[in-house]
């Protein structure tokens, strides 16, 4: 199959979850949703309601042929920690569920590529998605985006 005819997936998962895709006719789409729990919900829902949004976002492009995800060495604190712990448990069950293949890729990494700096602020990030044209008011979604460059240009060629 073609690059641009195949679906590549970019995540930066965390309560707050960026993500970015490179669509079937090769369109930049991007934004961010919140697995953050009401008070009503037992601890497992974020994931299950994770694990949802991973399906319908699916069945929206009509296939995803890949994911990359922001591997994260290094958390603000232990539930961030667990948080992230959980959601990758869940994104990569179901990457192996649907057989497609994943990948993570260092937070320095990304920001090497997308801001000539892996040490990068968010701000830094985020003015660099914007001038690539994309209007980001998230920095969850910059980092998702600027992951899918760096998917586009390193791994998708």
């Amino acid at each position: 199959m073609p690059a641009s005819r195949t679906v590549v997936m970019a995540i930066d998962m965390g309560t707050t979850t960026g993500w970015a895709m490179r669509t079937l006719d090769a369109q930049v789409v991007h934004g961010f949703v919140s697995f953050k729990p009401s008070r009503y919900e037992g601890g497992g829902m974020r994931y299950l309601r994770f694990k949802r949004w991973l399906s319908d976002m699916r069945q929206l492009a009509n296939a995803i042929h890949c994911v990359y995800f922001e591997e994260v060495r290094r958390h603000a604190g232990v539930d961030a920690a667990h948080v992230y712990g959980g959601l990758l448990a869940t994104l990569t069950a179901w990457c192996e569920h649907h057989n497609i293949p994943y990948q993570g890729v260092p937070v320095g990494t990304i920001k090497k590529h997308a801001t000539g700096k892996g040490n990068a602020g968010k701000t830094e990030v985020m003015d660099a998605m914007r001038e690539l044209g994309h209007p980001v008011t998230d920095d969850n979604e910059a980092d998702a985006l600027a992951l899918l460059h760096w998917a586009l240009d390193t791994q998708e060629g």
